[in-house]
């Protein structure tokens, strides 16, 4: 496992971390014994940073995640989210009171003492331009309950604002063979301030792996059924954006990518990783086959410059103009 350095902060997160949405819930059926079984397998492998979220099955992965790390909280690095337990338009929801009850709840599901990294989850723009959550974010820093903060963003625009106006240490954005948008402006801005970049969505919800047919259905329960088009929340956390239809034929092209790289998800995932700007992807996971699979993109080829240069040609011609919604 190589580590890399969180922006200007001191900590070195493993290249390859996860995320653990799917744990929690919203990605249809869950085992919380093999969810355990994963988290250690990846943590065995020397994985040393997770991602997780109030919300994500309502502090249940954060629950798993204390158990998992118990008795390792010096080696093992948390970041997780907040706002989105409330209304994420109305400015109460990141008041100081809001903001204080949110991270310590955090803080008692993960039995720890500190978050070391606490970050917005996905605010409006007007939210971020109004700013006063940062404030926040500096006091309970300044109290020991967070050790660094960042913000979760959907748009390169609110991404660039951050970067533009507050002292952030990290950002959480989708990135992606589908999603390239943030190489033009928003990873060279981060690189210079040292702003950590977490890679979120790196598989596309699935679609990079190539394993989905037009005919594939999901669990009711699995935001990959319920959030298609965006009824439930942002179209762009689904699919990366993508009609699903539309996301398998694209897939389709990018089968040559597997070439002595054994599989799309390993090729997608290295794709990632082999951008200096990123700190990490966080791909999901429910099983330590899962967890076992992510892993050995590590152990793939990097790609070309010329590949690299026809995988963005392919973005700008065939994906970009089909990428619904804000981004």
């Amino acid at each position: 496992m190589d580590y890399r350095q969180l922006g200007n902060t001191d900590l070195k997160v493993s290249e390859l971390s996860f995320g653990t949405w799917a744990i929690g819930g919203s990605w249809g059926n869950t085992n919380d014994e093999e969810s355990l079984k994963a988290l250690q397998h990846a943590m065995d492998a020397g994985v040393n940073f997770f991602d997780t979220a109030d919300v994500y099955g309502a502090g249940h992965s954060e629950e798993l995640l204390a158990q998992a790390t118990r008795g390792k909280e010096d080696e093992i690095h948390i970041a997780t989210k907040f706002c989105r337990s409330g209304d994420i338009d109305d400015p109460e929801t990141y008041s100081e009171k809001r903001v204080t009850q949110y991270c310590e709840a955090s803080l008692r599901r993960l039995e720890r003492e500190r978050i070391d990294l606490y970050q917005i989850h996905c605010p409006p723009l007007e939210i971020l331009k109004d700013g006063r959550v940062f404030e926040v974010l500096e006091k309970l820093k300044a109290q020991g309950k967070i050790r660094y903060y960042g913000v979760s963003v959907e748009t390169v625009e609110e991404g660039l604002y951050c970067l533009e106006n507050y002292n952030i240490d990290a950002l959480q954005v989708i990135f992606n063979i589908f999603r390239q948008k943030p190489l033009a402006q928003l990873f060279p801005k981060a690189h210079q301030q040292g702003v950590g970049i977490l890679a979120r969505v790196p598989l596309a919800s699935g679609l990079l792996t190539g394993k989905f047919s037009e005919d594939h259905s999901f669990h009711t329960d699995d935001h990959r059924n319920f959030n298609q088009n965006g009824e439930a929340f942002n179209v762009g956390e689904t699919f990366a954006g993508l009609e699903f239809n539309k996301g398998v034929q694209l897939a389709e092209q990018l089968r040559w990518i597997a070439n002595d790289r054994d599989s799309m998800s390993k090729a997608a995932l290295r794709w990632i990783l082999d951008h200096e700007e990123v700190t990490c992807a966080i791909p999901g996971f429910k099983s330590v086959k899962q967890v076992e699979d992510n892993l050995h993109s590590l152990d793939v080829p990097s790609f070309t410059s010329e590949e690299m240069d026809r995988l963005h040609k392919f973005y700008q011609h065939d994906v970009h103009p089909h990428i619904r919604g804000a981004y």
